[in-house]
């Protein structure tokens, strides 16, 4: 009944928010909608929303309204908004937005088909990968409990949940029969992955099951927590060839000072003992990590201490967040008394630390062979990366006159290289 229906879904938070929507969509074709790509001409058009920051949630609203613009003119039978934004602010949602078929929270997906298939519906693993087919993202769990002064996650997300090891197992051999090449691990907090259901972290044997499919040439992890990281990962990285050397760790910042008020749990002196500790376990691994500035506390002094470490520590990859004061969350109270103009100076000035850094290390790879995996095609060129970057956020690889299909592993020659990109 459902053959000649088309369904949208658009995308606004972050790649969490992505397998949900490719679960969404999987659960859809198989009662048999087609899937359009086309968000202004669709049946059913599904927006999964972002509810982190204002900034996103401005974004979120200006495209909702789009959305209800063209379902006035019939451009769009059905309307539907999912996630977290909707999860944040879902009181007084269809008040805002009238035009909605239907609202529902983060988790949405198998209601949301039975209202759709107009039957009761219970997800079996479905997919449909909305990346490029070579990688995939594989979610272990969902919420968080370490609530942290500037985050507003834990009020719609919930506690932590983890996924049991024999489902994550199963749904990574359907991906690698999908074609799937590389294998990303994400949850809002890796390193709590087990503790709800085993009782234990459990991340490290996660992770080892994981490498045994042969298919994954890489297994990538992002967002780990520094807070009682579980060391045993980085022996089962060391060990095992196809987890990539390379791991996502925001620090947020460095000063004692910040982190107490930010309600991190971890010390400076902690967290240097644990990226030390990082590079000397899994010699030349690229460690990645965020940071934000301007937090209501942040002095100069306690800023210029930050700069400093990163100068001096020199990380791999590296992300900077301007604090934005979020209702709801621990820090709403302290205000937000750091201006606008400082807190992007404070940007800028780490990030052209950061760009020096990046730089350095890139010139120390020319003349060098390095496997890269292609993600696409521009032009004559082809858009890859190395096992020290993931996609979307890390460097890339530009090749010239190589000819490969996307998805393809090769290894090649570094010539020239300037920030943030190498060309081979």
């Amino acid at each position: 009944m459902n053959q000649n229906k088309t369904v949208c879904v658009t995308t606004l938070g972050c790649i969490k928010n992505l397998v949900d929507s490719e679960k969404l969509l999987g659960g859809l074709r198989s009662n048999g909608f087609q899937i359009t790509e086309d968000p202004n001409n669709t049946d059913v058009l599904v927006i999964n929303t972002c509810g982190f920051i204002q900034s996103a949630i401005d974004e979120n609203a200006d495209y909702i309204r789009q959305a209800e613009k063209l379902k006035e003119i019939g451009k769009i039978a059905k309307l539907y908004v999912v996630g977290c934004y909707s999860e944040r602010y879902k009181d007084n949602f269809l008040k805002h937005y009238p035009q909605l078929d239907g609202v529902y929270g983060t988790d949405f997906q198998e209601e949301l088909i039975s209202v759709l298939t107009e039957r009761k519906y219970e997800l079996l693993g479905e997919r449909y990968l909305l990346t490029p087919k070579h990688y995939a993202y594989l979610k272990i769990g969902d919420g968080c409990e370490r609530n942290c002064a500037f985050c507003s996650i834990p009020g719609f997300r919930g506690k932590f949940k983890s996924e049991t090891i024999e489902d994550l197992l199963a749904e990574a051999q359907r991906l690698a029969k999908m074609g799937v090449k590389e294998l990303i691990l994400i949850a809002q907090d890796l390193t709590a992955y087990g503790e709800d259901i085993y009782g234990r972290k459990a991340l490290a044997e996660l992770l080892d099951k994981l490498a045994d499919i042969e298919e994954f040439r890489w297994i990538r992890l992002m967002y780990t927590y520094p807070r009682n990281f579980p060391l045993e990962v980085l022996d089962v990285m060391s060990r095992r060839k196809n987890i990539a050397k390379y791991i996502d760790i925001p620090i947020q910042h460095i000063s004692d000072n910040v982190l107490k008020k930010m309600g991190r749990g971890i010390t400076r002196q902690e967290t240097e003992q644990l990226l030390n500790t990082i590079r000397e376990k899994v010699p030349g691994i690229a460690i990645r990590t965020t940071l934000i500035v301007g937090f209501p506390n942040e002095t100069e002094e306690n800023f210029q201490e930050l700069l400093q470490f990163v100068k001096d520590f020199k990380f791999d990859r590296l992300g900077v967040f301007e604090y934005s004061q979020e209702i709801g969350t621990p820090a709403y109270g302290f205000g937000d008394p750091i201006p606008a103009e400082v807190k992007r100076e404070r940007f800028e000035r780490i990030m052209l630390a950061q760009n020096e850094i990046s730089f350095e290390k890139n010139k120390q790879l020319l003349g060098k062979e390095i496997d890269v995996i292609v993600d696409e095609k521009d032009g004559i060129h082809l858009i890859a990366r190395s096992e020290f970057d993931a996609p979307e956020v890390d460097n890339t690889v530009i090749l010239k006159k190589i000819k490969a299909k996307i998805g393809d592993f090769l290894k090649v020659k570094i010539k020239s290289a300037d920030s943030y990109d190498l060309f081979g």
